[in-house]
């Protein structure tokens, strides 16, 4: 028993704002140059005065945003075992993590690049891509998914350095990835004339230096000893834990993904004005997405070290200053944006319709950072600590509350009852895994003792 004490003892950590910040302010910048790529790629096309090759880049942008997003369960597992690992001081399942995390990102992208021509013809085909703006979308593709697998890799080592808390390292790799992006986009698509085909090409290099430059990175700081054999890498049991993770947060991210485009497509249905409107006011959310990103990063670093060292103290500290800064910023974020909301919407768009109908709807918008605060904290921490079918299950229960309020009050308040049902959504996903947190902790904990 004395030994067990002296052991939890040598792996306690203690959780500090500092600790918290140097995750989630690095996290935050590196999401934060994620738009930029956007932005660039629109100003590059948009300069050539084709609006055809505009609305391919458009099209094409969407369909990798949809691909993508499906695979962020490997950032996410990786992250949340590495940290488990990390607080057990276990050097040698650190690096196991991060090869089973490597292998895997590697060959859902070579599975990609396989089925890709189907990817295509499916996006095409969803998307009503014909003519010219077809073809330009076909020429991002077929370009852009070359990058797939070090796309995935680079999820792989983010998480990886996540896991052990390198924010600063994390910022680094983003800042690569999009700076040469940036760069080569400009340089390819507007210099030299090339165009889309310009800026899908600065997007292969960029990825592609990224994963280099990760890959290095990492593997310098793994120790000489304590090398994994490939049976362990592969071991059966490991293996079938990484999935089942990864089965449960794509299942959960398929739901998140249905949920938000279940409100475009209600919101069609009150003209394009309104259509319009909300789609701005959703950038509202969008930005409070990154400072709570960044924050959820800390929590399943934290959260997951904490469980790996067996340490209840650190689990509890990491959640109230977690939630301190996430509750805290939301506060900020939402009198901010109820103040200079409609200066804002002015700068997003030049309609004065839209402008009008924005205005309506904007404290909805103001306060989702708010109601999803609780939201994005409690993914970090159930993440982190693993806890994946309890957050894929409890999502399942918010989607279907989010239904129920979509049904009842979008036909009594129309977009009102749009943007109460969203802003339900994200409390319900807050809220339902919160109840969960303290008994999951306490077995989690007895268990390790």
């Amino acid at each position: 028993m004395d030994s067990m004490a002296h052991g939890q003892k040598a792996l306690a950590f203690d959780v500090t704002h500092r600790l918290v910040l140097s995750i989630a302010i690095p996290m935050t910048l590196g999401f934060m140059t994620t738009p930029l790529l956007g932005l660039t790629a629109t100003a590059v096309v948009g300069r050539l005065g084709e609006a055809d090759s505009l609305a391919g880049l458009a099209i094409g942008a969407v369909l990798f945003d949809l691909i993508f997003a499906s695979f962020n369960f490997l950032r996410s597992s990786t992250t949340g075992l590495t940290a488990q690992a990390f607080g057990r001081h276990d050097d040698r399942e650190e690096q196991a993590v991060f090869w089973r995390a490597l292998i895997s990102a590697i060959a859902c992208g070579v599975l990609m690049l396989a089925i890709s021509p189907l990817l295509l013809a499916g996006g095409l085909k969803l998307m009503g891509a014909q003519g010219a703006v077809a073809e330009a979308t076909s020429t991002y593709f077929s370009i852009r998914i070359l990058a797939g697998p070090m796309a995935l890799a680079n999820y792989a080592i983010l998480g990886f350095v996540l896991g052990r808390g390198q924010g600063s390292i994390g910022l680094l790799l983003q800042t690569i990835i999009n700076g040469i992006n940036i760069v080569l986009s400009i340089l390819l698509g507007l210099v030299h004339g090339w165009g889309v085909a310009g800026v899908a090409w600065g997007t292969v290099i960029g990825e592609t230096a990224g994963a280099l430059a990760g890959l290095i990175i990492v593997l310098y700081g793994f120790g000489r000893t304590n090398r994994p054999g490939w049976a362990e890498i592969l071991s059966r049991h490991r293996l079938a834990e990484l999935f089942a993770l990864n089965r449960d947060i794509l299942i959960r991210t398929f739901v998140l993904l249905g949920a938000f485009t279940l409100m475009t497509r209600i919101g069609t249905g009150f003209g394009a004005v309104t259509l319009a409107a909300n789609a701005v006011l959703m950038n509202f959310f969008l930005l409070s997405g990154y400072y709570l990103d960044g924050l959820a990063n800390a929590a399943e670093q934290i959260t997951g070290r904490a469980i790996g060292a067996g340490y209840r103290p650190a689990f509890d500290r990491g959640l109230k200053l977690t939630a301190v800064w996430s509750f805290g910023l939301a506060a900020a974020a939402t009198l901010f944006f109820l103040l200079a909301g409609s200066s804002l919407v002015a700068g997003l768009t030049t309609s004065p319709e839209v402008r009008e109908i924005a205005g309506i709807y904007l404290p909805w918008a103001a306060v989702t950072g708010l109601t999803g605060a609780l939201a994005f904290l409690m993914d970090g921490v159930f993440i982190g600590a693993t806890w994946s079918k309890d957050m894929r299950n409890r999502m399942l229960l918010s989607f279907v509350g989010y239904l129920i309020a979509l049904a009842i009050f979008v036909p009594l308040f129309g977009n009102h009852g749009l943007w109460f049902a969203l802003n339900s959504f994200l409390l319900f996903r807050g809220f339902f895994l919160l109840v969960l947190v303290r008994p999951r902790a306490d077995q989690t904990f007895r268990v390790a003792q």
